[in-house]
């Protein structure tokens, strides 16, 4: 039977820099969220209005849901910072659901749903690399 591999100290330095980063970028995210459901609930004329696409969103809905999110995404970046298991797990199942929620807002606010996109792919990154008990 084969040894396990040990990860590199180096690498897992990194992943632990971007994971803390990580979370605290998910913190400043989750608060974005949360005003950006703020802001399609009070519909204040933030989300562009789209003709012929091949779905719309009702804006009051979606921004409850950006709401919800959004508080989850606090709680994920508390337990992403402090190493938990279940934050990185949190954290991961939760930036996948916000890639799809922003993919679903692109023809609403196209520049800041891509930005969301990749940064959830690096809070991804960084939760499915880092293991805190090598550092």
């Amino acid at each position: 039977m084969s040894e396990p591999v040990k990860a590199h100290p180096v690498r897992q330095g990194f992943a632990f820099g971007i994971s803390f980063a990580a979370g605290t970028l998910l913190l400043a995210v989750a608060a974005m969220s949360i005003l950006q459901g703020i802001s399609a609930v009070s519909d204040d004329g933030l989300f562009a209005e789209v003709h012929n696409y091949s779905y719309r969103l009702n804006l009051s809905t979606w921004g409850w849901i950006h709401i919800v999110v959004g508080a989850l995404l606090a709680i994920a970046a508390l337990g992403l910072i402090m190493g938990a298991v279940w934050g990185r797990m949190f954290a991961i199942g939760l930036a996948a659901l916000s890639m799809v929620l922003n993919f679903l807002t692109l023809p609403y606010a196209s520049w800041w749903a891509v930005v969301l996109i990749a940064l959830d792919a690096v809070v991804i990154w960084a939760a499915a690399t880092w293991d805190p008990e090598i550092v």
